[in-house]
């Protein structure tokens, strides 16, 4: 009977101390909550957290926004020193075209004296300008690769140097062409003056712009020009049309 009792008893208990720890439990909490403290820990917990997603959020678009301005930058610095890469491009093209035509002289003392009485051949030109550019000996046709300059009267004139330079080569009487002096100048440029009576300058000379070399006279080539001077002009070996350097009359 007392262990029955017993048992019973300590059968009963079990519920008794779950039963407690259940009710132990809310209990807990209801303390904690109902401390003063508590409420304003976790406002300034919850504070905090916002603040940090914001802090991060504005790093992350602050970042975003200095590498687009960076590649904005960087574009548009390269696109303005292309621009102004083109821009000296053209203007360095420019100038080297256009020396020799700024300094390029009529070979007379007076352009108005005289007229072009066989044009240049244009490798491109009409077929009028290439036929009257030929150079006919016997029955040898000859493209023209300079211009001839003679006067209406068929009186001589004095040749002037084109450029200054230095006189490079000097033939006398060579023949068909008569006689033939040749300058060096700057920028692989050359100029030549055939058809002379006479010559001023020898070989290693330095000519000033405008000086006179020597006197149009008449070539075995060309005989039916007259009196004239077969004027030439190379760049870089190469001969260019005199009329395109020369200044307009």
């Amino acid at each position: 009977m007392n262990e029955q009792n017993k048992s019973n008893q300590n059968h009963g208990e079990t519920p008794k101390k779950s039963q407690g720890e259940l009710v132990s439990q809310p209990s807990a909490w209801k303390k904690l909550l109902s401390k003063r403290w508590v409420y304003p820990a976790a406002y300034v917990a919850a504070a905090a957290i916002i603040l940090t997603l914001v802090w991060v959020y504005q790093g992350a678009s602050q970042k975003k926004l200095a590498e687009d301005s960076a590649n904005v930058t960087g574009t548009t610095a390269t696109a303005t020193t292309n621009e102004a890469g083109k821009e000296t491009g053209k203007d360095e093209q420019a100038v080297e075209v256009t020396a020799t035509v700024v300094d390029m002289a009529w070979p007379v003392a007076d352009a108005k004296d005289v007229k072009v009485v066989k044009p240049f051949f244009e490798k491109d030109g009409t077929a009028e300008n290439n036929q009257a550019a030929m150079v006919q000996y016997n029955d040898t046709f000859i493209p023209n690769i300079g211009v001839d300059l003679g006067r209406e009267d068929d009186k001589t004139f004095e040749v002037k140097a084109a450029l200054a330079g230095k006189v490079s080569r000097v033939e006398v009487n060579p023949p068909l062409t008569g006689t033939v002096i040749e300058i060096t100048h700057d920028n692989d440029v050359t100029t030549v003056y055939q058809s002379l009576s006479d010559v001023k300058v020898k070989v290693g000379d330095t000519v000033k712009q405008g000086d006179t070399i020597g006197t149009a006279g008449r070539s075995e080539i060309e005989k039916d020009l007259g009196n004239h001077v077969h004027f030439e002009v190379h760049e870089k070996g190469e001969p260019v049309n005199p009329e395109d350097l020369l200044p307009k009359k």
